[in-house]
């Protein structure tokens, strides 16, 4: 009998069940709610946008959102749910989008309004001063970000001249030429700095998704050079560490040949001290260092990344966004590289010179085992031959206190009339009585010679 199963799962007052419900992955509806978390901001041109990049470290998620809730509860807004890692509200006066990443937080401030001055009156002059003190971490991306709308006109040479920083001034189209962007990576004298976008064909939605590739990209890049400092601070300290453990190999070399008979062992231990003070100063900075290049590697490769979705075409006579990261960040992120490879390399090396030394104690030791065992031999050989010469005298010794109770015996047995002379038994006894007693210390040696070797 055959049984076919239906097409659609039977309703049950109009609600479809599911009988699988209970077989549900503890993450299941956890890992699908990710895929929808973040989404980008609906922007309507023209707008102004502040956005600040704060790093509080790692593990002080809660002191950024309860810094985002009491902004909430002063302002009458609801506030974010517990253990959020996002945020977006309408405070009236602006628009708030708060994230939360692995070691900094971001927070952009928007407001949709004309201007005729991008860069004038931006939407944080609107938020709470006291507030604004008090966000927790450090800034290390402050923009001021105007979005132009299409009936704008497109900036002259003059006005980029006023509003970005003269000879410095990058321009690409993005998203498909839909979108045209001007910035000078240069931090102005309000502390912050400037990036022009000007709509020619984004809807709404598409202009959130350019604003954001376009601050991640910047965030991104200021993330992974904070390597750079550290990178450029380790160098020097491994070069003296390499300078060191370059002499100690050479001593150890130099001891090596002008000692071939004995080692030297103070030497030994002054460079076994000095190799312990290395390691240990290389694992300091590797350990100082570790972290920060391993996140430029991970930020580094979001930065190409987010280029490559912002899709850019070249503007004549303007040097392009990505280009300008790229012959930045290109060559700060190799000198990292190279400060982890030649971290990993002298590690190698402080454990090769280890191993050597290891081997030299080894050897030394061993060579002092051999000199100690031909001396056991030696003693052995001493005290075979000592042991023989007391065994020889003790079979006279025996010999000699056994011939005399023999001549006891034979003037006893005279004087009770029996015809027997002294000296004739005494001397026929010598040989029998020395004879037994060499034979019986001969069978006593073999078997304590045997039961030994059943011990072992």
């Amino acid at each position: 009998m055959s049984y076919e199963l239906p097409n659609e799962l039977p309703l049950n007052n109009g609600i479809r069940e599911d009988f699988l419900s209970d077989k549900d992955h503890s993450f299941r509806y956890e890992l699908t709610n990710e895929l929808h978390a973040r989404p980008f901001e609906r922007i309507e041109d023209p707008a102004k946008i502040t956005y600040y990049a704060m790093t509080s470290g790692e593990g002080n998620t809660e002191a950024d959102l309860k810094h985002i809730q009491a902004l909430c509860q002063r302002m009458g807004v609801n506030p974010p749910a517990e253990h959020a890692s996002h945020f977006s509200a309408d405070f009236g006066a602006f628009r708030l989008r708060w994230e939360r990443h692995s070691e900094f937080s971001s927070y952009t401030f928007l407001k949709e309004t004309d201007f005729e001055s991008p860069f004038d009156n931006m939407p944080v002059s609107h938020v709470p001063v006291d507030w604004l003190k008090s966000i927790p971490g450090e800034r290390i991306v402050g923009v001021h970000l105007a979005f132009l709308s299409n009936d704008m006109p497109i900036p002259d040479n003059q006005k980029l001249r006023e509003w970005l920083a003269r000879g410095s001034v990058l321009t690409s189209k993005v998203a498909s030429e839909e979108a045209q962007i001007w910035t000078d990576f240069q931090i102005h004298g309000d502390g912050h700095s400037r990036i022009l976008v000007q709509n020619k064909a984004l809807n709404y939605w598409k202009s959130g998704r350019v604003l954001q590739r376009l601050l991640e990209t910047i965030t991104y890049s200021s993330m992974a050079l904070l390597a750079l400092p550290l990178a450029r601070k380790a160098w020097g300290r491994m070069v003296t560490i390499d300078n060191e453990l370059s002499k100690l190999t050479a001593n150890i070399a130099k001891d090596n040949n002008d000692c071939d008979t004995e080692p030297n062992s103070s030497l030994d231990g002054e460079v076994l001290t000095q190799l312990t003070s290395l390691s240990a100063e290389l694992e300091r900075v590797n350990s100082s260092t570790v972290y920060r290049l391993t996140a430029a590697r991970a930020y580094y490769a979001l930065v190409l990344d987010r280029l490559s979705v912002l899709n850019e075409v070249g503007v004549p006579g303007f040097q392009q966004f990505g280009s300008f990261l790229k012959r930045r960040m290109v060559p700060a992120m190799r000198t990292c590289q190279s400060v982890e490879d030649r971290q990993n390399e002298l590690s190698k090396r402080a454990t090769r010179i280890a191993d050597l030394l290891r081997t030299r104690v080894d050897f030394a030791l061993e060579r002092q085992n051999q000199k100690l065992l031909s001396t056991m031999v030696q003693r052995s050989k001493h005290q075979l031959r000592l042991q023989e010469t007391v065994e020889g005298l003790s079979i006279a010794a025996i010999t000699y206190y056994a011939v005399g109770l023999v001549g006891y015996l034979a003037k006893a047995a005279k004087n009770l009339g029996v015809n027997i002379n002294v000296e004739i038994a005494q001397g026929i006894a010598i040989p029998l009585i020395a004879g037994s007693v060499w034979f019986g210390m001969k069978k006593l040696r073999k078997a304590i010679f045997n039961s030994d070797n059943e011990n072992n």
